[in-house]
């Protein structure tokens, strides 16, 4: 009897789980993005890597810690192994873990994590990380994050008045401070955190409240 083999398939998006241990303050943060944004914790984090590594501004600074060379699309970062290892400094801090699932293969997001990884001379969980945090902090990262969801959630006429609403802030306040959107949605959601069930409500909320008082 002929016994034929059969080939597993290997699905296009295939994805591999990554579980980075991130301090107490930045998984705070990543929880809040997600609860304001009614996103998923691990559907934040893969986009936070995502665009970490899509960022020449994030790469820029993560090659200060490069032990190994790091190539990133037109750029080549050069490495010195006699840069302190990155692992040092998350030593002696409070860290907890967090999940989340990247595409796996040649070019895909844990591909291109792994060579980071390498690069920094430590673990892809190290190596995420290292990139969230990076990433977290740019804040053209949580303005792009903030805007798109702000855009899917709301009907064109109230993200039109929001939009009003920041330019008027930026030209009459007398801080020499420009808000940015995320500056703004944090307020809101400080302000309405109580039965708050998410950024669309929140900020239609907030407008309503504000139509109410003139």
């Amino acid at each position: 009897m002929r016994v034929e083999e059969k080939k597993r398939r290997i699905r296009s998006d295939k994805k591999r789980d990554v579980k980075p241990s991130l301090p107490i303050d930045l998984k705070e943060c990543i929880y809040r993005l997600s609860y304001i944004t009614n996103t998923p914790v691990k559907n934040v984090v893969e986009s936070i890597c995502i665009s970490g590594l899509a960022s020449s501004k994030v790469m820029d600074y993560l090659s200060n810690y490069f032990r190994r060379g790091f190539s990133c699309g037109s750029t080549v970062y050069m490495g010195d192994m006699s840069k302190e290892p990155i692992r040092q400094l998350y030593k002696n801090i409070e860290k907890e873990r967090v999940s989340t699932r990247l595409k796996d293969g040649h070019g895909e997001t844990y591909d291109v994590l792994k060579r980071l990884a390498y690069a920094l001379d430590c673990s892809p969980a190290l190596a995420a990380s290292f990139l969230i945090e990076a990433s977290i902090r740019n804040s053209d990262f949580v303005d792009e994050y903030m805007t798109r969801h702000l855009e899917e959630e709301l009907d064109q006429g109230r993200l039109k008045e929001l939009k009003e609403v920041l330019k008027f802030i930026n030209k009459n306040n007398p801080y020499k401070e420009e808000y940015s959107l995320h500056n703004l949605i944090s307020y809101i959601m400080d302000e309405l955190k109580v039965g708050a069930t998410n950024l669309g409500s929140s900020v239609q909320n907030w407008l309503e409240s504000i139509q109410h008082k003139k």
